[in-house]
């Protein structure tokens, strides 16, 4: 279905439905866990909830959609290995090229990195976890663009678009991590600007990742712990 092409004229109300859903997921205004609820988006499609079921059921054959009890329909979360994965690899080879650019980074490259920072500071009060993301991936790249080091620079690029195509946004299921990352934003900006060691800015910037990735894997910990405390002995 996926690759039908269908004028919007001609499409049923589930399929209108599903590539409205669809679109979303694919742009991150979903981010996995998104709970989606079927009378909200009816209204919003001006269609009854029978369409929009349908178009459930076909994202959740997709993969896109999964369905539990007492949740209901929401947009799959990451693969958590292939996230734990990534996420790995990325501390690594971004915290090397934060370390790298460092000392050639402007003055208008930090003084941007401060901005951008503090609109994250800012997004923190009427939290959006899809525009946090975007103001995330675009503070790193002011620090790690400047590597002079084109392969891990190639390697820092292949991490985030893996990240892209798990439609990763953290954030959305771990809000608190948001105020930490921020804090941690700060201090890798401190170490820069003050001269610091590239031993000391690449375990800095290691650990801010890693520290994102400790977070989602103790949310998914506890989200087993409950299912399995409601499911209760078999």
């Amino acid at each position: 279905m996926a690759g039908e092409s269908v004028t919007p004229a001609a499409q049923s109300k589930s399929q209108r439905a599903y590539w409205w859903i669809r679109e979303r997921i694919s742009s991150g205004a979903y981010s996995p866990g998104y709970r989606l609820v079927l009378g909200q988006i009816a209204r919003e499609l001006d269609v009854s909830v029978v369409p929009v079921r349908e178009a459930i059921r076909m994202l959740e054959a997709e993969g896109l959609v999964t369905f539990e009890r007492n949740v209901g329909a929401q947009v799959a979360m990451v693969d958590e290995i292939e996230y734990q994965h990534t996420m790995q690899t990325l501390a690594l080879v971004e915290g090397y090229a934060t370390s790298l650019s460092a000392p050639s980074l402007p003055e208008d490259a930090l003084r941007r990195a401060r901005e951008i920072n503090q609109q994250m500071v800012q997004c923190l009060d009427h939290f959006d976890p899809h525009r946090f993301t975007e103001l995330n991936r675009e503070f790193h790249s002011v620090l790690f663009e400047s590597c002079p080091n084109p392969h891990v620079l190639d390697l820092v690029h292949r991490g985030w678009g893996r990240l892209n195509a798990l439609r990763d946004s953290t954030f959305s299921f771990v809000p608190g991590r948001a105020h930490e990352s921020v804090k941690e934003h700060e201090k890798i900006l401190e170490l820069i600007e003050r001269g610091a060691s590239a031993l000391d800015i690449e375990m800095a910037a290691r650990q801010h990742r890693i520290a994102t990735l400790d977070a989602f894997l103790q949310y998914r910990a506890e989200r087993r712990n409950r299912d399995a405390a409601q499911e209760g002995p078999r």
